[in-house]
């Protein structure tokens, strides 16, 4: 069965190139025009992936964003933006966006991010199907001083408390927590959770993915006990000692 990609873009000339090159490669797509036919189109015909323009008429792309996340946790959200200002961007990742790309983009990049995202969540959900214990087995579990990340069920706990994390924070703390104490490279997490084989472009998801994640999980996200920064190097897991 095809993957299905939803295009939300006002600009028709750009939706008819994204949606010849996908199409091209495998893909099928729905195409929506303004902010609130994207929105509805996402949350009914339940697509494998979201291109979504930032400046959108009816409803802007943040605003999308936002409503389709309180609906769907999962769903892989590309964001593309003429804007070259950081806070655009990271406003983007804060609301849930898996990544962005900016005008003019490579079609080459775009539909590599595209495979690499929609293959990611096929991945997990394989993985899920797989573990997923039933009355009598055995659950996995990493298990790091208060924090335990059963990987049966995605879920990670501090305290004993269930935190609510989106599918790409809990992605990355489970990466982090099965190899406590080894520095990653932001390069590399771009690689190793976000997918992207030999990602050389902007690492700023990743930096917005942690501090997203240190708000959920940390005490004092100002001073964190478990994603620690090593400057210079990237971020590691502090393990149990």
């Amino acid at each position: 069965m095809k993957k299905r990609v939803l295009i939300v873009e006002d600009e028709k000339n750009i939706v008819d190139i994204l949606s010849f090159n996908l199409t091209k490669e495998g893909y099928e797509t729905l195409e929506a025009y303004d902010g609130e036919a994207g929105l509805q189109l996402a949350l009914e015909q339940h697509p494998d992936l979201v291109l979504l323009d930032l400046m959108l008429p009816k409803k802007n792309g943040f605003d999308v964003c936002r409503a389709f996340r309180e609906k769907d946790r999962s769903t892989p959200v590309l964001m593309l933006t003429a804007r070259e200002e950081e806070t655009d961007k990271v406003m983007g990742l804060e609301l849930g966006a898996d990544d962005y790309i900016t005008k003019p983009f490579s079609m080459r990049e775009l539909l590599a991010r595209v495979k690499a995202n929609i293959r990611r969540t096929e991945v997990l959900q394989d993985a899920a199907a797989q573990t997923a214990p039933g009355p009598q087995e055995h659950v996995d579990q990493i298990v790091q001083g208060r924090i335990r990340i059963d990987t049966g069920a995605m879920v990670v706990y501090k305290d004993g408390m269930p935190l609510d994390l989106t599918q790409r924070e809990y992605e990355l703390i489970r990466f982090l927590a099965a190899q406590p104490g080894k520095v990653f490279s932001r390069e590399v997490l771009m690689e190793r959770v976000w997918n992207y084989e030999g990602y050389v472009g902007d690492v700023r998801a990743v930096d917005v993915a942690v501090r997203r994640l240190r708000e959920k999980v940390e005490d004092d996200p100002a001073s964190p006990q478990f994603i620690l920064t090593r400057r210079g190097l990237g971020y590691l897991f502090h393990g149990e000692e």
